[in-house]
Formats: C-alpha cells, structure tokens, sequence
C-alpha cells in the first residue's frame, strides 16, 4: 500500500491518493494535502463547510454525496466548488475530507 508524508506523519492512501485509514483524518492532514491538490494558502471558511459536510455526510450514509446533493446543501453552485477545489469535487474535495475514493458522480 503506498504511503505519503504529511506535516511530519505518514499515511497509508491507495493508488490515486485517498486516505485509506479514515481515522487517521485531521484538519492539519487536510491543510497538508491542500497545495497538492491546487489550493494554495489556509483552507478558508468556505473550504471547510465543504469539507464538514462531506465527512458529516459520509458518516451518516457510507458514501460521499452526489454533486447535486453537495450543491444544494452546501448553497455553493459546482463553479464555485472548483473555484475552492480545482481538482473537483471527487478528487480535491473529498480526498482533503479523508473520504475513501468516491464511487459514483459527486
């Protein structure tokens, strides 16, 4: 299993990057990852409602949301979730959210 290096901790992710021991999740993780997937500075306020609605959301269900679902309820239309995450909704947003890589269309 490949591993990456993080502020000084190492985790265990699968072959495209997402964290494969979800416990292990931290919002300095999440700050860490955030240049390696386009966003650079501090995760802002909206970056973070994202972020805690994906993981509230998956612990509730088991799985990410679908994109219309994460727009509706974020109040953020889909240009504005790649504006906070250039590398999309599947694969910045969730990977920062320490979700497991999503199946569907989110």
């Amino acid at each position: 299993m490949p591993t990456i290096e993080l502020a000084g901790k190492t985790y265990e992710v699968d072959e495209d990057g997402f964290l494969q021991e979800l416990d292990k999740w931290s919002p300095e993780f999440a700050q860490a990852l955030a240049p390696q997937e386009g966003i650079e500075g501090e995760l802002t306020e909206e970056h973070w409602k994202v972020i805690n609605y994906l993981r509230d959301y998956y612990k509730e269900y088991g799985i990410a949301p679908m994109i219309r679902k994460l727009c509706k309820d974020t109040g953020f239309n889909l240009k504005k979730i790649y504006e906070l995450f250039p590398s999309g909704p599947a694969k910045g947003a969730c990977k920062l959210a320490g979700l497991a890589k999503p199946t569907g269309c989110v």
